[in-house]
């Protein structure tokens, strides 16, 4: 049998790979995290900290000597020398990565939440002459920057310092790399009551779309999925956003629904650079770039919720609320 050009891709598989997830303390990213390491793949926990079921699974494989292992790194995707200890600390373990999920996210909460505008309560903890949103940072900019640290290792690599491990080779078609976000369905149509969360997830959409040419000339394969409405604490364990679904009419996905749809991001031929991936319940769909009709609007798909109209009106309340943003241009607002 006549070996491939050397330039043609070869078929990827996470089996004895090395990947960095953050977020893995909880929700998609821990099942992402859990389902890689099923395939025995190494996975680097980059959490601010871990619940305790993902204690019990890094505890489980955390021996040096086995494969797969899992490493606990803390890290605050807030902070860009925090991003790099992160990528330092998985080169210095493992010499080598091959998959990156910036996947930590949060889901408009009221500390970081377009609806309660910086200093107008004490919830709202952005700083209104910080000139940022967390939101932003967390779901936006740490995204951003982890795929460009990665792209920074995976083209240019080099020895980990203190370290007798030879320098990793580069990525390219005989040594591929993947790169997979978590964008949303939230990032396809218009969410009145999350505008900040929307707004970020657009941007990871048109992000990964841009960075689509990197497969074919580096090796590297950016993709993402788009989740709809899934069973993880971000939902259940905050009742302010459980409103507005119906329990018993609307349908929830999982998250190990969303955790298979990102292994086939990294796996899956067809799945190349630029994809992204919507994932409801018991179905997924690639989102076309152009003239794409958008998410089934029938919520037991898993892909909205019945009662978002509830909590649109709770949003108006605040607006009407002059002790939330009746402070104009003063010292609140």
């Amino acid at each position: 049998m006549t070996a491939p050009p050397s330039s043609a891709p070869i078929p990827f598989s996470v089996s004895g790979k090395t990947a960095i997830v953050t977020g893995a303390g909880s929700g998609i990213n821990l099942s992402f995290a859990r389902l890689l390491l099923s395939r025995n793949c190494n996975v680097v926990f980059a959490d601010l900290a871990l619940r305790p079921e993902a204690q019990a699974l890094v505890a489980a494989h955390n021996d040096a000597s086995r494969s797969p292992r899992a490493l606990f790194v803390r890290t605050d995707v807030t902070s860009w020398p925090a991003l790099r200890a992160m990528f330092a600390a998985t080169l210095q373990a493992f010499g080598d990565f091959d998959i990156l999920c910036p996947g930590a996210g949060v889901y408009e909460p009221h500390w970081s939440n377009f609806w309660h505008p910086p200093g107008s309560s004490p919830e709202a903890r952005d700083d209104p002459d910080g000139g940022r949103y967390k939101l932003l940072d967390i779901n936006l900019t740490h995204p951003i920057r982890a795929t460009q640290l990665a792209l920074a290792c995976w083209l240019h690599p080099r020895a980990p310092a203190d370290s007798t491990r030879p320098a990793p080779r580069r990525a390219g078609s005989a040594n591929p790399k993947r790169v997979v976000h978590i964008s949303s369905v939230a990032g396809q149509a218009p969410n009145f009551n999350a505008p900040l969360y929307g707004a970020s997830k657009f941007a990871i959409t048109g992000f990964v779309r841009c960075l689509a040419p990197l497969e074919a000339r580096a090796g590297v394969r950016v993709n993402a999925v788009a989740p709809g409405v899934i069973k993880t604490p971000l939902w259940t364990e905050h009742p302010e956003k459980l409103v507005v679904v119906d329990e018993g009419r609307d349908g929830w996905a999982t998250p190990e629904e969303v955790a298979e749809a990102m292994l086939r991001c990294c796996e899956d031929e067809a799945l190349v650079g630029g994809t992204v991936l919507e994932v409801g319940k018991g179905n997924t769909r690639v989102v076309d770039v152009y003239n794409d009709p958008g998410p089934d609007t029938d919520p037991r798909r898993g892909l909205t919720a019945s009662n978002v109209g509830q909590l649109a009106e709770t949003i108006w309340g605040w607006l009407g609320d002059e002790k939330v943003w009746g402070g104009g241009l003063g010292s609140k607002l």
